[in-house]
């Protein structure tokens, strides 16, 4: 019998680890026949988050507590550990099982222990053991069979770590969920639960790294004080297989008053940052190392003293290299005198491959411009071959409409890990690059901005979550699919009912193509309102530099619309693959949602619909809005699902995300009819107001957020 209600009262905390109660009355009696005790061995205290969890979970799901036991397991016991700490694990003879799943890999078996059927979590490591922990959890939470289990999981990528922007003050660049999580003010003293909370939700997805700070970072994270504060987190993430790491300020020296200088071939310099390093590795063992973002958007860098980002890296590198530790050194870099944008990361970091040390890897952006709703793959990903390389995507919607739209991103994360690439012929995608597997290269990983704060659902909008959960589950394998990752988080954090299921992931996955056709379709790109990053202002001109403008990037005119990165333009397109760049550099090859990223094209191009680009451009818009409409019709179906204040909150989310999307619609239209000169084919809801009342409205609605590096006048001071 399924039992059909309305979960209770939930205000989304839980994340995925909602261990309620298996709702199938018949799969609960199985599993509780298929779990009858919990055995742990091992006393470090990561076993002891092991064990933990597995009694919170298991005590949940089965509404009933787990018996337990440390040797001796009863029949259909759960027996969890290595064969380190575990003589039980040891007597299975599990260790050539064991031996590819290196550090953090875990299998998840039946096995036999005196004749009784017991089922196992067994791993190399107390890491690799919390790991499979959580990863049998999720078979309960999805309602998987038990009868043959035969998992062998190990990472793909070796660093798979979430990026904070979070400032000193507790203000969040590009946070749309609340404050910091990280409450300086009382820490090293008072822990928050949330903190361990946090370090349980990336642990459950193997996220093994956190960077606790804005790159464009504060010098005091480097101080005493804050290093204190620094060290009692690293305390409560360390048993959950999680390393700190902090974004540097690359003027250090100079701003701690030490130096004048902060030049990297300078020996001073360098002796500076060997000193500093240390110090940090005092408060913290186990530092993974830092992330720099330098010689950008006003950011301090080698090249203010002449020299290259290589040197730059290779200064701080050498400083950690004696603790284990790494650089994560940003590609996102671009000055005002470069032609196009697109190039410029290329330019700048394809002469120095080979010149970067081996601590360091080169964290690259998925697309070459910035976190756009959808963007061609950087080229530097295909041309890289002999540096360190690791993804970084964006989980906070910075470009996808904050914490009001909702716009799961995994199809964006499989769309970029499965791109085609063609560096070393067929099977060169993203994904396998990023793996080592095409260049051989030694250190691999994976970055995610994800921005969460002090809202109680951690998010802001409860769908944001599910990104971030792909996130994780494709850093850990970039082959899993997005709708994969969708169906899990929607059964373990909604409800496990397939009238539930089915629509809730056919939402999810037209989610971001809606958020592209509503802004930029058919490879626009950057129309935002500047600042804010929120709404449309396709119209910005004449701003400081040319390449914060909106015209910079659409190229609209009379003749038509785009960006000729062609032999004919900027040649952009020569930075690929020549297989891509002639596919690229071909306006009837092309894919069309890449079209206007690479040509420049005449209103009256035919498409593959027929239809010219100006109503391929408008029907593009009002799909968009339509999707909107869709997933707005889908929500309401499922009440009887969902908890009765998560419906409510999703349900006047999509009433704000349509109201946005109809205006990101009217204004780019009507804007883009200035230079088309065409009317809005007939069929199409007319725009409610004239272009006049659309660019004002961008001027006073949207307000900016109270801190960005791009504009002075909106730091805090």
């Amino acid at each position: 019998m399924l039992v059909i209600g309305k979960a209770k009262a939930e205000d989304g905390y839980e994340m995925w680890l909602r261990y309620h109660a298996v709702a199938n009355e018949q799969q609960l009696k199985t599993y509780r026949q298929q779990i009858t005790q919990l055995v742990v061995q091992g006393e470090s205290v990561t076993m002891q988050k092991a064990a933990a969890e597995l009694q919170r979970g298991l005590g949940g799901l089965l509404a009933k507590p787990m018996a337990s036991a440390t040797q001796h397991p009863a029949k259909n016991a759960l027996v969890v550990g290595t064969p380190k700490n575990s003589a039980l694990i040891a007597a299975l003879g599990l260790e050539s099982e064991l031996a590819a799943l290196g550090d953090e890999g875990y299998l998840i078996a039946n096995k036999l222990i005196n004749k009784r059927p017991i089922r196992v979590i067994a791993a190399n490591t107390d890491i690799g053991a919390l790991y499979g922990s959580f990863h049998f959890l999720r078979l309960l939470q999805t309602q998987q069979s038990l009868d043959k289990l035969a998992i062998h999981s190990a990472p793909k990528l070796q660093h798979r770590v979430v990026n904070h922007w979070d400032n000193l003050n507790r203000v969040i660049e590009r946070g749309y969920a609340g404050l910091s999580l990280w409450d300086w003010g009382t820490l090293p003293d008072y822990k928050s639960e949330r903190y361990e909370d946090y370090a349980r939700i990336n642990a459950s997805l193997g996220i093994n790294g956190t960077v606790l700070n804005n790159v464009n970072a504060d010098p005091r994270i480097l101080s005493d004080q804050f290093l204190e504060k620094i060290a009692a987190l690293a305390d409560v993430f360390r048993p959950y297989g999680i390393k700190v790491y902090l974004s540097i300020n690359y003027n250090s020296p100079r701003a701690f008053g030490d130096l004048d200088l902060a030049d990297p071939l300078d020996p001073r310099v360098q002796q500076w940052w060997k000193e500093r390093t240390k110090k940090v590795y005092d408060y913290i063992p186990d530092f993974g190392g830092y992330l720099v973002k330098a010689n950008s958007e006003g950011q301090p860098g080698p090249q203010d003293y002449g020299r290259n980002h290589a040197d730059g890296a290779n200064m701080l590198a050498d400083a950690l290299k004696p603790f284990g530790g790494v650089v994560f050194w940003r590609a996102f870099v671009y000055h005002p005198d470069i032609g196009d944008r697109f190039r410029g990361a290329y330019d700048e970091f394809m002469p120095l491959d080979g010149k970067f040390a081996d601590n360091v890897i080169l964290q690259i952006k998925n697309g070459p411009i910035d976190f756009q709703p959808r963007e061609p793959f950087s080229p530097l990903f295909a041309s890289m071959s002999k540096t360190n390389m690791m993804m970084e995507f964006q989980v906070t919607q910075e470009y996808f409409g904050f914490a009001t739209h909702l716009a799961y991103q995994g199809p964006l994360f499989e769309e970029s890990l499965r791109t085609e690439t063609y560096a070393k012929g067929e099977g060169s995608t993203i994904g396998n690059i990023l793996e080592g597997k095409v260049f051989n290269t030694k250190r691999t990983g994976m970055a995610a901005v994800i921005n969460p704060g002090t809202d109680r659902n951690w998010t802001g909008h409860p769908f944001v979550q599910s990104s971030w959960y792909a996130f994780g589950r494709m850093a850990w394998d970039h082959e899993i699919s997005a709708e994969a990752a969708a169906e899990e988080w929607l059964r373990m954090t909604f409800s496990n009912e397939q009238k539930f299921i089915e629509p809730m992931k056919n939402l999810m996955m037209i989610s971001r193509e809606a958020g592209v056709n509503y802004r930029s379709p058919l490879g626009l790109t950057h129309l935002y309102s500047q600042g804010d990053h929120y709404g449309p202002a396709p119209w910005t001109e004449n701003l400081e530099r040319a390449d914060w403008t909106a015209i910079y990037y659409h190229r609209a005119a009379k003749d038509g619309l785009g960006f000729d990165r062609t032999k004919t333009g900027s040649n952009a397109i020569a930075q690929y693959p020549a297989t891509l760049a002639k596919i690229y550099g071909d306006v009837n090859a092309v894919p069309e949602e890449l079209l206007l990223w690479f040509h420049h094209v005449s209103w009256d191009h035919k498409m593959k619909s027929g239809r010219t680009l100006w109503e391929e451009l408008v029907h593009k818009y009002y799909e968009g809005v339509e999707q909107v409409r869709a997933m707005q019709t889908a929500w309401d179906a499922q009440k009887a699902y969902v908890d009765p204040e998560r419906f409510a909150q999703v349900k006047a989310l999509l009433q704000v995300q349509e109201r946005d999307a109809i205006i990101w619609r009217d204004s780019c239209v009507l804007y883009f009819q200035t230079y088309s000169g065409k009317s809005i084919p007939a069929g199409y809801e007319k725009p409610k107001h004239d272009l006049d009342y659309y660019k004002t409205l961008s001027r006073t609605r949207y307000v900016p957020e109270p801190w960005h590096p791009a504009s002075s006048s909106r730091v805090l001071k």
